[in-house]
């Protein structure tokens, strides 16, 4: 049966809390219509027109705004992901499509547990703008996944505190246990055999911490990948 929590009306699946070790079958099921979804973002990230006006999008309130800021950043990971294999840049080697593929799907389906979890609730899906992205050259792929996956980990950092639930809480620590890997392997083969895995810019030497960044600062830098307009003025802070 499905959980509800009575305060914010948000709905936790059966095994949410748990670690799942997702194979294909069970991956394809848990993300709903994969290949119809992927086909539908990869297009849109290549939309000749990235100006076109798109009706604006209110994360809402107390933790299902939270949890609509993380679905938000999901997904436009998802999308530019699909978009990378669909379009793999010139060079890219069997190694790196296997790592970018497991990325993917990862978001993928961190996006469908976040849709799932909140329901009637959830924002409307979002249209991504790629147009700055070089999908073809691997530097302009591996650089904006860098700073997808930075961005990505300092915005789980700094929305834990801002959650109240208890559960939202520990789904939040585990999806950020997995970009952070994301992040370091995106660094490593951008600077192979390197510190950069856990750079002084991303982790302070003084405290061993990643860096933590507030809707505020995370959500302008987000905005220019995506057509639809977010505003937050209502999340907490």
């Amino acid at each position: 049966m499905k959980k509800q929590d009575n305060e914010s009306g948000l709905t936790m699946l059966p095994g949410q809390l748990e670690p799942v070790k997702v194979g294909r079958r069970l991956f394809l099921y848990y993300a709903g219509a994969l290949t119809a979804g992927g086909a539908m973002l990869a297009a849109c990230g290549n939309e000749e027109n990235p100006t076109t006006v798109m009706a604006p999008v209110d994360l809402g309130t107390g933790d299902t705004g939270i949890l609509n800021y993380a679905y938000a950043l999901e997904q436009l990971e998802a999308a530019f992901y699909t978009q990378v294999i669909a379009t793999p840049y010139s060079g890219m080697t069997d190694a790196e499509k296997t790592l970018l593929s497991d990325i993917r799907d990862h978001e993928i389906v961190h996006r469908e547990f976040l849709k799932a979890a909140l329901g009637t609730s959830a924002i409307a899906g979002l249209t991504p703008n790629f147009a700055s992205i070089n999908f073809t050259d691997r530097a302009s792929v591996l650089g904006t996944a860098k700073a997808f996956e930075d961005l990505g980990v300092s915005a789980y950092n700094g929305a834990g505190p801002l959650i109240t639930n208890p559960d939202y809480l520990a789904v939040a620590g585990k999806i950020v246990s997995v970009e952070a890997r994301h992040a370091a392997a995106i660094r490593d083969l951008l600077n192979p055999k390197s510190a950069d895995f856990a750079g002084d810019d991303v982790v302070a030497p003084a405290t061993g911490l990643d860096v933590s960044n507030p809707p505020a600062t995370v959500l302008p830098i987000a905005q220019k990948y995506v057509k639809t307009t977010i505003t937050a003025t209502n999340l907490p802070k």
